[in-house]
């Protein structure tokens, strides 16, 4: 997958918009971050600790845990450049939900 596809992907995710962190770019619903890209192929996802002890089982050469603090969070790079495109989506789609508020969740049930 292409950088292009994956913004693509993440902007077509309801009030999904693109800004900045730090200098690096990120994608956000609600003012809240479900994903930055901070350096080619690897974008950096929003899940609950939980969601990332799954997806680090599940998909380990797709997915890794960010180092320190923030990986301990939750916080989890994802490898997209040879990632199947349905686990990207999964992906994408766990960490919008994360950060959506309930509201607009609630009005894409049905998506």
């Amino acid at each position: 997958m292409r950088t292009e596809d994956l913004e693509k992907r993440a902007l077509g995710l309801p009030g999904a918009v693109e800004s900045a962190h730090f200098g690096k770019r990120d994608f956000r619903v609600g003012n809240r971050i479900f994903m930055s890209l901070p350096e080619a192929g690897r974008a950096v996802v929003k899940f609950t600790p939980d969601q990332q002890k799954l997806f680090l089982e599940t998909e380990p050469g797709v997915c890794a845990a960010v180092p320190g603090g923030w990986g301990l969070k939750g916080w989890t790079s994802v490898y997209f450049a040879d990632a199947d495109e349905d686990i990207i989506g999964h992906v994408m789609d766990t960490a919008w939900r994360n950060v959506a508020p309930k509201t607009l969740i609630k009005t894409t049930a049905g998506d």
